[in-house]
C-alpha cells in the first residue's frame, strides 16, 4: 500500500464534522481485511483473518475476534484506543479495572506479539507488561511509548510564553504569532524525537545491564523510598526481599520495571537541579537555546527572560545525564564522592565537554541499521564508563569555578592526552 495515499484518507476522515472508522475508504486495506462494527451481531471471517487470528470459525463475535488478535502471532501489537486489554495471571479482571473488556482481556504470557507499542494509556496493566516482558516480548511502558505527546505540550507551552512576552516588547507583530507557530511545527517534533529516541535507547542499555546493576537498582528504590516519592507497591515495582530473591532466580529487573526507576530518577534530580544554583551559570545560556527552534533565536533577550528558564534548563540537564548515562550513574557518582545531585551534574557537563560526547553519540546513533544494536550499545556503555570516571576525576578537583572555567582548565590536560599514542600506555591499558 502507499503510504502517502493512506495518509490522505485518514486526513480527510480527520477534517470531516463527524466521522468514524466505519467512513474509511475499504478499498484500500488489504485483500482480505475490513471495518467492522464493534456492536455487530457477528463477523464473517475472511482466509485471511482466519490464519491472522488463528480461527477455524467461519463468523464469530467482535469481542471473540479482538481475543483471538491479542493472542495472534505478530511483529507488532499497537494499542491506540482506550481499554486495558493485557493483564497478569495472578491478576483478577477486577484489578484491571476496565469491565467493558474483560470478556477480550489476556494474560502477557499468552501474548505472541515481538513487539507492543502502547500509543493507548493503560493498554496493559503494569503486571502484565512485566509478565509480557519476561516472556520474551519487547515494550516500554505507557508513560515512554506516550512521552512525545507530553514533552510536544511542554515545547508548546514554553514557546507560547516566550511569544506572549515577544508580542508585549512589540518584537513580534500579534498578527504574526500564529503564522510563526505553525512554520515551527518540523522543527518541534525533531527535538521532541530525538529527545525520546535518546530516552529509549537509555532504556535499552539499563536493559541489557539489568544483571549486572541489580544491586544497584535495589539501592536506587531504597534511595528513592527515603526521599519519599517512590511507593513500590503502586509501582508494581519487588520488594527488598523480591529483588534477593530475584538474583537467586537469575530474574532481573525488566524494561517496565526499569522504566518507572529512570522517571522517577529524572523527576527527583530535576527538583534538586531547580534548588541549585546550576541552571543560573551562564555556560547553560545556549542549553536554553538549544531547547527552542531556531527561528526563535531572533528573539534571545526575551528567551532569557522567560519566566520558567531555569525549570527548562533542568528539564534539559536532568534529561540528558540519564539517557547518556543511564538511571543508576548518580547512584554511583552520590556513594563514591558523597557530591550532591547539582554538583553531579555539572562535573558531568565539564567531562561531556572534554569528551565531545555530543558528537561522539552522533556516530553512535548515525550506525543505526547498519550494524547489530548490541554494537551500539557496547558502544553508548564505552562513552558512560568515559563518563563516570571523568565526572568522578572532575568532582575530586573541586574546583569550584564556573563551568566554562573548568572546561578550559581541564582542556589542556585533555590536549595533552590525546596527543599520546597508545605506545606510551602501559600493556594493560593499551
Amino acid at each position: 500500500q502507499d503510504p502517502e495515499r493512506l495518509w490522505e484518507e485518514r486526513k480527510r476522515m480527520f477534517d470531516l464534522p463527524r466521522s468514524s472508522w466505519m467512513d474509511y475508504d475499504q478499498s484500500l486495506i488489504s485483500e482480505g481485511g475490513g471495518i467492522f462494527d464493534r456492536s455487530a451481531k457477528s463477523i464473517q471471517l475472511t482466509p485471511q483473518i482466519k490464519a491472522l487470528a488463528g480461527l477455524s470459525s467461519d463468523a464469530v463475535t467482535p469481542d471473540e475476534l479482538i481475543h483471538a488478535l491479542l493472542k495472534s502471532d505478530c511483529e507488532l501489537l499497537w494499542f491506540g484506543g482506550i481499554g486495558t486489554y493485557i493483564k497478569a495471571a495472578h491478576e483478577t479482571h477486577a484489578d484491571a479495572g476496565d469491565r467493558a473488556n474483560d470478556a477480550m482481556r489476556i494474560n502477557g504470557r499468552e501474548l505472541k506479539a515481538k513487539v507492543i507499542g502502547e500509543g493507548a494509556n493503560l493498554g496493559l496493566t503494569q503486571a502484565g507488561r512485566i509478565e509480557a516482558g519476561l516472556h520474551g516480548v519487547r515494550l516500554n511502558s505507557d508513560a515512554i511509548d506516550n512521552s512525545a505527546g507530553v514533552d510536544s505540550s511542554d515545547h508548546e507551552v514554553n514557546i507560547k510564553i516566550l511569544c506572549t512576552e515577544a508580542m508585549r516588547r512589540g518584537a513580534l507583530p500579534s498578527g504574526e504569532r500564529n503564522t510563526l507557530l505553525a512554520a515551527m511545527t518540523d522543527d518541534v517534533a525533531d527535538h521532541v524525537l530525538a529527545h525520546n529516541y535518546a530516552q529509549t535507547g537509555a532504556l535499552s542499555l539499563a536493559e541489557e545491564r539489568a544483571r549486572r546493576d541489580h544491586v544497584a537498582f535495589e539501592r536506587l528504590m531504597v534511595r528513592l523510598e527515603e526521599r519519599g516519592v517512590l511507593d513500590r507497591e503502586v509501582e508494581g515495582l519487588p520488594s527488598t526481599a523480591e529483588m534477593t530473591q530475584f538474583e537467586t532466580d537469575g530474574r532481573y529487573l525488566t524494561r517496565p520495571e526499569i522504566a518507572v526507576l529512570m522517571a522517577w530518577t529524572k523527576i527527583v534530580l530535576f527538583d534538586d537541579l531547580v534548588e541549585s544554583t546550576l541552571p543560573d551559570d551562564a555556560y547553560f545560556q545556549t542549553t536554553l537555546q538549544g531547547y527552542f527552534p531556531k527561528a526563535l533565536m531572533q528573539y534571545q533577550d526575551v528567551m532569557e527572560a522567560h519566566r520558567l528558564k531555569r525549570e527548562i534548563i533542568c528539564t534539559v540537564l536532568a534529561n540528558r545525564i540519564v539517557d547518556i548515562a543511564g538511571p543508576v550513574f548518580l547512584l554511583r557518582l552520590r556513594e563514591q564522592s558523597g557530591a550532591s545531585n547539582a554538583d553531579i551534574v555539572g562535573a558531568f557537563e565539564v567531562a561531556r565537554a572534554l569528551l565531545s560526547i555530543s558528537d561522539l553519540k552522533a556516530q553512535i546513533d548515525a550506525l543505526d541499521n547498519d550494524v547489530p544494536s548490541q554494537r551500539q550499545n557496547n558502544l553508548q556503555a564505552g562513552l558512560a564508563q568515559a563518563l563516570r570516571r571523568l565526572t568522578h576525576s572532575v568532582l575530586a578537583e573541586k574546583s569550584g569555578g564556573s563551568i566554562a572555567d573548568q572546561i578550559g582548565e581541564f582542556s589542556a590536560a585533555r590536549d595533552a592526552l590525546a596527543a599520546l599514542s597508545t605506545a606510551s600506555l602501559p600493556p594493560t591499558r593499551r
